[in-house]
Parts: structure tokens; sequence; C-alpha cells
């Protein structure tokens, strides 16, 4: 089976990569290298795939690569690469946000048309619900993005779907719940909570710390996405959650635990696009491919520790930022 996986150098398209790879799979990866964090952690993550007979990478933007030369004899296509950033969405950068998120796969859907994949995996986000009343976050919500980041996830989001009822793409959306674990983005709040706390510097937090977020274990989206891949969904939107939904708060005393060092916290203002909680329904993703989540929190927060602990990886991944 051959994967072409896009974003294949970013957080969850290395962990993805390197699963496929253990089930000898061959695998082209295309990254551009944005330079919304260090070049210089994306290469680390490439670091073992390019070890790998079975892995080629082409580095290059999804917007001029020429997609009609590297799509054929492809069976699926994981689609990752977007502008990620829920705070730095607003304003003049929207543009990236539309160019990557938006453009880039309605050209990858419009190319894949002309193809026979087996199934168009496309990853979207908790985003798209915005500040919801009713929890757990359901598929057939309504939905009512909180930033221009969700609105461009929802509009790609669309066009999965658009792409599949008028040309037969084989795609499916996966919903992903705040993903976290070894190559987090330096960005992301555990990343960043735990580098502080190693360096002896002030914890930030965006409001009161008692929001919540329904953690998902980044193993446990591999599992979620080549499952989805390998299934017999086609067109639908599916949830992909942790089922570990706790405070920010509580998240940081298990992370406090985990080093064994206690926490300056600073509470700052809420950010706009934040909302106050999240948490995922995951009964259709159990339905259509028997997704269940494995890792617990505090199991997976000892192993996001243990990686930022790593020789130089500390320093890298605070660099930009």
């Amino acid at each position: 089976m051959r994967f072409l996986v896009t974003g294949a150098a970013g957080f969850i398209g290395s962990h993805i990569c390197e699963r496929l790879l253990d089930l000898k799979c061959e695998v082209i990866g295309i990254d551009s290298f944005t330079d919304f964090y260090s070049r210089k952690v994306k290469k680390s993550n490439l670091e073992k795939l390019r070890e790998n007979f079975n892995f080629s990478f082409i580095h290059e933007n999804l917007m001029t690569v020429d997609l009609f030369s590297v799509l054929p004899g492809v069976d699926y296509v994981i689609h990752l690469a977007a502008q990620a950033g829920v705070r730095s969405s607003w304003g003049k950068d929207f543009k990236t946000y539309s160019d990557f998120n938006i453009l880039v796969t309605q050209k990858l859907l419009e190319i894949s048309k002309n193809f026979n994949l087996k199934k168009f995996v496309f990853a979207s986000s908790s985003s798209v619900y915005g500040d919801s009343a009713a929890l757990p976050m359901t598929e057939g919500d309504i939905l009512r993005p909180s930033s221009p980041y969700g609105v461009s996830k929802l509009a790609a989001e669309n066009l999965v779907t658009l792409y599949n009822k008028n040309f037969g793409v084989p795609t499916i959306s996966l919903r992903f719940f705040t993903v976290y674990g070894p190559r987090q983005r330096p960005d992301m709040a555990f990343h960043r909570f735990i580098r502080s706390i190693l360096r002896n510097e002030k914890i930030e937090v965006y409001g009161d710390g008692e929001q919540t977020r329904d953690f998902t274990y980044v193993s446990d989206i591999v599992d979620a996405v080549i499952a989805a891949a390998q299934s017999d969904a086609v067109g639908e939107i599916v949830n992909i959650g942790g089922g570990s939904t706790i405070t920010l708060n509580k998240a940081i005393k298990i992370i406090e635990k985990g080093i064994g060092k206690k926490a300056e916290i600073e509470y700052l203002g809420v950010q706009r696009g934040d909302v106050p909680h999240t948490k995922a329904n995951i009964k259709k993703a159990k339905k259509l491919f028997e997704y269940s989540p494995k890792v617990k929190l505090p199991e997976g927060i000892i192993n996001e520790i243990n990686w930022l602990k790593g020789d130089n990886l500390l320093c890298r991944s605070a660099q930009n930022f």
C-alpha cells in the first residue's frame, strides 16, 4: 500500500508516517516547512523516517507541487498539512490560513478526483464547533467556529464533503480534539508548560485555567487515522477525542507531579477565539472503525515530559518561541 501524507514533518504527520512504515507501507511525505515554528524541529521529526527505504520526501509547497506526478500509484491520501493556531489566525494573517487550509485542500481534492484512491482522510479540528452549549460535542451539532482558524477548517471540511458527493472521492473527515504527546508543537499548552517548568520559568495561562479540554494522545490519533483509512466508512465526519477531559489547572497539577517541581503560574486574559470547554462524543468513531483511546492523561504527559528532557531537544523546541 502506498500512502501520501501531507504535513509529514509535523507533530502528527511524522508519527503517522512512522507507524505506516512499521506496517511495511510505502510512504510519500510532503512538507514545505512553513515558518509557524522552527524548521529545525521539523527536520528532527524526519530523522528516523529518512532512514527507511520505503519513505520518500518532497520538500515543496502543496500549492506549487505537481500533484499529477505524485499521485499515480497512491492508494491513500492522509491530508494533515495546514496552518495551525487559533490565536494567530486573526487580521492580516488570515490570508495564510485561507491559502494553506482552504485553497490547498481544494487543489488536492480537485486533482485526487482523477485517481482511483481507496481513501482520502482529512484532518479536521474540534475548532469547527466553537463555543458549543452542548457537551459532549456530536457530529450533528450546529457549527459556529469562534476563530478564523475554525472557519478555515470548516470550509475545508465542507469541500471534502462536496468532492465526495459530486465526484465520488472516497473521503472521511476526522475532527481531532487537542492532540498532545512527544513532538507536540512548541506553541501548544502542554509543551509550553513542561518546557517552562523544566527551565524554572513562569507558566502563562490564558483565562482562569478552569477551561476544559478533551486531550487526545498522539498514538490514539494515529490509530484513528489508520483505522479510518482502512475502514469502509466513506463521506463521513467523525470526532476523535481522547476521553481525558480535564481543566488546565488540573492538567498542570499532573505535569507538576510528573516533573517533581512546582509551577509558577501567571494568569492572563482570555484570548479571542478560545472556547471554555471541549468534549468529544466518540460513539460514531467506535461504531465505524472500533476506535477506542488507550492512553490515559498521566501516562501521556509523562511521555511528553521524557521527550522534552531529551538531549538538546528542549532548546530546539523552544527556538522561535
